[in-house]
């Protein structure tokens, strides 16, 4: 895969498009399904980018839109082409979360909130490792090495040199007080995160304990930003079967504002470093 085509993104940008026509037709998702002879769940699934689109079904939407301009249709089946391409994850089999990822990977700016363990992009190996097979305990130990491989693999967003991720990560303290691995591997884990949080693209804040309630209280959460403007912003929360993509302006909002409130709550960028750093300490003592 060329290294400026990102498969995710390119479908997203082409459903953005192919659903700015349809509007421009005054058609509903049903309506066109129906022209099609096709579902309307396959629009929809093609419009939020989360269905790889053939060139063929573009050739049909823009016909059903009636779009004239050859060149237009020429782009719009490109777009379809490179969207069918694979990204780097892809070459590690089937990714569960390989939506975000491929989201992630385009991002100019990530903000996290996580309350159970530290953000996947500032963990150490043998940190990942436990988390992952902690969470997945049926998991067989190729998989477990799968999935930490593919969460190395992403943090090079963070370190890369020319283009690096802007990464803002609000942590809660019971990620820092869990024991995940061992105390060693603790200690370890909170120094790397006091490393990675004096890059100049890196920010980490500690929401401690005694902050009480919070608009975080409802669980983990990202907010992904992109380069282009015509890319909107997409809340991304995890789940155990399936994940959630937020992309209406009023839900980016919605948790845009909830985010602040938190940034607002934690400890500064300081208090947050000797906070992780006291912590990394004890686990230093009690081995």
């Amino acid at each position: 895969m060329a290294s400026n085509v990102n498969p995710t993104v390119r479908r997203r940008r082409l459903g953005q498009e192919l659903r700015r026509l349809r509007e421009l037709q005054g058609m509903t998702a049903e309506e066109v399904a129906d022209r099609l002879l096709v579902s309307q769940s396959k629009i929809s699934r093609l419009e939020n980018g989360r269905r790889s689109i053939s060139q063929r079904d573009v050739r049909d939407l823009c016909g059903v839109y009636a779009v004239e301009d050859h060149r237009v249709v020429e782009s719009l089946m490109q777009m379809a082409k490179d969207s069918r391409q694979q990204g780097w994850w892809h070459a590690f089999g089937d990714i569960p979360y390989s939506v975000y990822i491929g989201l992630e990977t385009d991002a100019a700016n990530l903000r996290v909130y996580e309350p159970q363990v530290v953000p996947g992009l500032l963990q150490i190996r043998p940190y990942a490792e436990a988390v992952v097979a902690g969470a997945a305990p049926e998991n067989s130990q190729a998989e477990i090495d799968k999935r930490v491989n593919v969460r190395m693999r992403r943090q090079g967003r963070v370190k890369d040199d020319g283009q690096p991720l802007r990464l803002w990560a609000v942590i809660d303290e019971a990620a820092l007080r869990r024991v995940i691995g061992s105390r060693h591997v603790m200690q370890e884990q909170l120094e790397y995160l006091v490393e990675m949080g004096q890059l100049p693209h890196v920010t980490v804040q500690v929401l401690p304990f005694d902050m009480g309630a919070h608009p975080g209280i409802n669980g983990q959460y990202a907010i992904l930003e992109f380069p282009d403007a015509a890319d909107s912003s997409v809340v991304y929360i995890e789940g155990v079967t399936s994940d959630l993509y937020l992309e209406k302006s009023g839900d980016v909002h919605k948790y845009t504002v909830m985010y602040e409130h938190l940034r607002a709550q934690a400890l500064n960028v300081e208090q947050s470093r000797a906070f992780i750093e006291g912590i990394a300490k004890e686990y230093a003592r009690r081995p």
